[in-house]
């Protein structure tokens, strides 16, 4: 094990052997760190709070820390994170809070920029990229494979959608439709599907095909989101579709039917 003289691990703390540590570390009572995890200095994990293996945390991050919640009193809540992150210098991961389900989750593969911020109760997927200074509020959902841009804040309760990219300095108010790609040029709207991102992890030209199909009638047909969803809900129906972009149409449709603060068009 490697962990330099100024660190502090307190007893109880699970560092495995494989595990580095760097200068001035601070690691709680209640922390299990996995197999091969490299924290390069200055990092402070506490509260109830798990890392899965292989992950390099930067200098300056606290992660599982008490939520920026004056409801909070101290309760035993938890910080989550898989495997294979890399969270960069001087990012907030807050636990979470007894009402919003009592955890905050990261997936595994990430890329947490710096002066990200991810608050109580937020739960981020895996293969996600959240660019410098990204901000989630409490009880925020990122879903697998998006990227959130630079200087992002995202409101409280909301949704991004899997394999949407959020271009930076985009305020996040309502949900952000899975593949889509969303930004704020005047106003914040989403421009169609985020092609570039989706051909890069193998959707096929027929699965692009029909996504770009779904997205003119959602964002250029002049329809009201209902009655969008109903030529949505045809479009799944034909025969010849095949079952990915069945699959892809049925997602993007259950969407928007479970969204809880509309969805930005």
């Amino acid at each position: 094990m490697s962990i330099h003289p100024s660190a502090v691990i307190a007893a109880g703390a699970v560092v495995p052997e494989s595990c580095t540590v760097g200068p001035f570390c601070t690691i709680g009572p209640d922390v299990v760190l996995g197999e091969d995890c490299n924290l390069i200095s200055h990092v402070v994990i506490d509260g109830h709070t798990g890392l899965g293996a292989r992950n390099t945390v930067h200098a300056f991050t606290s992660i599982g820390v008490s939520p920026q919640d004056l409801k909070y009193q101290g309760e035993p809540t938890e910080t989550t994170i898989g495997d294979d992150n890399t969270i960069r210098e001087c990012v907030t991961v807050s636990r979470g809070t007894t009402k919003g389900g009592g955890v905050t989750t990261i997936g595994s593969g990430c890329l947490i920029m710096a002066y990200v911020h991810i608050g109580h109760d937020s739960h981020v997927g895996s293969n996600c990229i959240l660019a410098n200074a990204a901000t989630l509020a409490g009880h925020v959902i990122v879903e697998d494979y998006a990227t959130v841009g630079a200087f992002s804040p995202v409101h409280q309760f909301c949704t991004v959608g899997a394999h949407a990219y959020i271009g930076g300095g985009t305020i996040v108010t309502q949900d952000v439709l899975p593949y889509s790609l969303t930004s704020s040029r005047r106003e914040n709207k989403a421009f169609g599907i985020n092609k570039v991102g989706l051909s890069r992890r193998g959707f096929s030209p027929e699965r692009l095909q029909l996504l770009q199909k779904a997205y003119r009638l959602l964002l250029a047909a002049k329809l009201n989101t209902s009655s969008a969803l109903e030529k949505l809900k045809e479009l799944e129906q034909l025969p010849e579709i095949e079952i990915s972009s069945r699959e892809d149409l049925g997602y993007l449709i259950s969407f928007i039917e479970r969204s809880q603060r509309g969805v930005i068009k």
